[in-house]
């Protein structure tokens, strides 16, 4: 057990170094029958947060501030993601302000619509945002690359979103990624010590319960969670793939939209997990 536990530890940090983009340069209706059917079908095989049934940390006053609630007007993101449905993301500009603007800024402009996710790999994460579509494109807002830094208070859980990076977050430009990672055990967190990886206990409360991809923090910069359509993020994750990690029938950023929050209903973690 341990020796195929290591094994894994070893092929997802090695999966990290995916998280790369070589350059630095009408929204889908989420009660669509294609959206309901993609949802409904992934949920019956659902079986990554079995046994798991409510959040075994204070998570709102908790120092990791993922699932902290928006106030009301607080600039939000509603991307539709083609044949799954709508996705829901708070940002966080106390910890990433350039990561965030740089987000809103070319959302504003349209810049993510009609893209793809063009590297997706079950139970670590989707990534996308390249407008070329294989990973060695995008820019930022102005132009380039930019540094978003990291903050320890944004950590790489499930639903997390961040920017992909060709070394260091000093080349942040628009490819994003979304974590799907699931929780991590006692067992896997002593793998993560060998390696010379430390988390504070907070974090590993909430790795423990929410799941994510803990290796990841302090070299990519989180600027953003999913806080409604988790469960969307989770069925995309599964389409088929080829070697190189790309979906064979593109996984289309139908429309990313800026919005408002408005006090709606929090829905942080997958339907069967509440």
């Amino acid at each position: 057990m341990i020796k195929k536990a290591a094994a894994a530890l070893i092929c997802t940090v090695a999966a990290a170094s995916l998280l790369t983009s070589c350059g630095v340069k009408d929204g889908s209706d989420s009660s669509s029958s294609s959206s309901q059917e993609s949802v409904a079908q992934h949920e019956i095989k659902l079986d990554r947060f079995a046994g798991i049934t409510k959040p075994s940390i204070d998570l709102e006053n908790s120092a990791v501030k993922n699932f902290t609630t928006p106030k009301n007007g607080d600039t939000v993101i509603i991307m539709n993601i083609k044949g799954y449905g709508e996705v829901k993301i708070r940002l966080f500009p106390e910890y990433a302000a350039k990561g965030v603007e740089n987000f809103v800024e070319l959302a504003k402009k349209g810049y993510y619509d009609g893209l793809t996710f063009h590297r997706v790999i079950s139970d670590f994460m989707i990534q996308g945002g390249d407008p070329l579509g294989n990973g060695t494109g995008g820019e930022s807002v102005w132009g380039g690359s930019f540094d978003g830094g990291t903050d320890p208070n944004v950590i790489h859980a499930a639903g997390a979103v961040a920017y992909a990076n060709s070394g260091s977050t000093a080349t942040n430009g628009s490819q994003f990624y979304i974590v799907t990672g699931t929780p991590v055990s006692e067992e896997d967190f002593a793998l993560y010590e060998q390696y010379g990886y430390t988390f504070s206990d907070d974090a590993k409360a909430v790795y423990t319960t929410v799941g994510g991809t803990p290796h990841l923090d302090g070299g990519y910069t989180v600027f953003g969670q999913v806080y409604d359509g988790l469960d969307v993020i989770f069925a995309a994750q599964d389409v088929e793939t080829d070697q190189m990690d790309k979906p064979v029938d593109d996984l289309i950023i139908e429309s990313v939209k800026v919005s408002e929050y408005n006090g709606e209903e929090l829905k942080w973690f997958l339907p069967d997990y509440q």
